[in-house]
């Protein structure tokens, strides 16, 4: 599980650079990645929002742990 100093700089530097963010935390081959270069041509602060939603949203299954997850995610076991 990620420290909360790495989040913190991951979401820093989501809102400096949306792409790097995404990279760093996804990869640069994949989905994500490309859907937040595509987003922040159109415009920054789109690419802004799908980052930080990228970075705190999507696979948050394999950073947090078994206590932390909500309850009704428990009815899928």
């Amino acid at each position: 599980m990620p420290s909360c100093c790495a989040i913190f700089c991951e979401i820093l530097i989501a809102i400096l650079l949306p792409p790097l963010g995404v990279c760093l935390r996804h990869g640069c081959c994949t989905v994500e990645f490309g859907i937040c270069v595509i987003l922040t041509i159109l415009g920054y602060l789109p690419g802004i929002i799908y980052a930080l939603y990228a970075i705190v949203f999507v696979d948050r299954e394999e950073f947090f742990d078994e206590a932390r997850r909500p309850l009704y995610s428990a009815s899928y076991y």
